[in-house]
């Protein structure tokens, strides 16, 4: 095989690894090992460590496998355009392809390296939670970093919280009200961490902006694509005296020609919730320059008994964490919805060592600009800090613009340039 960054993400990007999918990148990496003469350990969360026989590895890489999907069974189409690598009508999987890519093309190389694959990142950092595999190495380079010239050495811890308010009652339409259809997309999404902080419009705000403002009863709304992104599609049914006033270029109001002598309706409590809460940052770290504290209101759906939602806090300090947590859900059972959370990760709090200051000189040297920094995002680094006290991390990566969207792109030549310190720290750390 060669080893080639682009031809060997090419060449992983055709194998399916949307998140729940780990079979087929499973059957590769064992025939890969084989080949090249490496143990391929699996355990029972599908994570996969790859190591030679009597390995004396210092070094431990690190990457997920899984992608995220916008559609179900999702294998991406690569485009090139110049020096940018894109995907037809999808996310491109360069996140975190190209971390994947790296390790490979290091055991084609022969290096005698620890090379973690870890599965289902993106939904919940399942496979680092569960991780049940033997890491010896002292030190672990993550490679699922997106910007070139940054050297990660802290992350955001999160939580997950869910609210459902199963308060709803048949009433008989004596108001005479009409049904309207309310539907947003094509609205920018994002990444609810690393892109809180760009004003990217929330598509479940906007749609209860105008269903508030007109007064609307709520009759069904479903929305939002993934916990860890800023929701773009929405879609409601409401009952209303007068004509909804869209709230953003993008929505569309159909009204609905049948008159309804009954309406099913949800709690007001819900769409009040929604348009009072504070969505986006909560407080910025001004030493680190980030996001310290930030919650995004990421998805909602209808589902047989209640309305759901579904949210993510972060923050870089796991009190603050806490405190966001606990505020959340007192102002959730205010607006009549019970509460179930789900600790995502602990904050990686910044540590600068050994191992951390040698990666900053051998980065140094092929980019006089390089620095430390700390990342409003969940990283399995924070997991792995936990599991493995004595571990030292690190976590590097090329520039990937617009992860987990369509817009999705990543430099190859910045791809090649982080090879070559991820190359020079291999060598380095022998």
């Amino acid at each position: 095989m060669n080893n080639n960054i682009i031809d060997i993400f090419k060449e992983i990007t055709a194998i399916p690894r949307c998140s729940g999918t780990h079979e087929p990148f499973i059957n590769y990496m064992k025939e890969l090992s084989k080949e090249l003469g490496y143990l391929c350990l699996v355990d029972e969360f599908n994570n996969i460590l790859c190591k030679k026989e009597n390995s004396t590895a210092k070094l431990a890489f690190q990457s997920h496998y899984d992608i995220v999907c916008l559609s179900d069974n999702c294998v991406p189409q690569i485009i090139q355009d110049g020096d940018l690598l894109e995907a037809v009508d999808s996310t491109l999987g360069s996140d975190n392809g190209i971390g994947c890519s790296y390790m490979i093309a290091l055991m084609c190389e022969k290096y005698d390296g620890e090379f973690l694959f870890t599965s289902d990142e993106e939904i919940g950092l399942i496979g680092a939670n569960n991780l049940s595999l033997p890491l010896n190495a002292s030190y672990m380079l993550n490679l699922d970093s997106e910007e070139e010239g940054e050297i990660c050495i802290g992350c955001a811890g999160g939580v997950d919280i869910f609210g459902t308010n199963f308060n709803k009652k048949i009433v008989q339409n004596t108001q005479n009200l009409d049904l309207y259809e309310i539907s947003i997309g094509k609205l920018q999404g994002g990444h609810s961490g690393v892109d809180i902080d760009k004003n990217i419009p929330n598509g479940i705000k906007l749609i209860a902006k105008t269903i508030k403002e007109c007064n609307g009863k709520l009759l069904d709304i479903n929305g939002g694509e993934r916990i860890n992104s800023i929701p773009v599609n929405v879609k409601a049914i409401i009952a209303s005296e007068t004509h909804p006033i869209s709230a953003h270029e993008n929505m569309i109001i159909n009204k609905i020609d049948t008159k309804s002598e009954h309406l099913n309706i949800y709690d007001d409590k819900i769409i009040d919730f929604i348009y009072d809460f504070q969505n986006g940052v909560r407080a910025m770290n001004e030493e680190l320059n980030v996001v310290q504290t930030s919650i995004n209101l990421a998805i909602i759906k209808t589902g047989i008994d209640g309305i759901t939602i579904e949210l993510s806090g972060r923050s870089m300090d796991n009190d603050d964490l806490k405190n966001l947590k606990n505020e959340t859900i007192e102002m959730l059972k205010n607006y009549n919805f019970e509460v179930t959370t789900n600790g995502k990760y602990p904050a990686w709090k910044p540590d600068i060592n050994e191992f951390t200051s040698k990666v900053l000189e051998i980065y140094k040297e092929f980019n006089e600009n390089a620095s430390l920094e700390a990342i409003h995002a969940g990283l399995e680094c924070a997991i792995f800090k936990d599991k493995y006290q004595h571990i030292k991390v690190a976590s590097i990566g090329p520039t990937i613009n617009f992860p987990h969207s369509k817009k999705e792109q990543v430099s190859i030549k910045s791809v090649e340039n982080v090879y070559k310190i991820v190359k020079k720290i291999a060598l380095e750390m022998k």
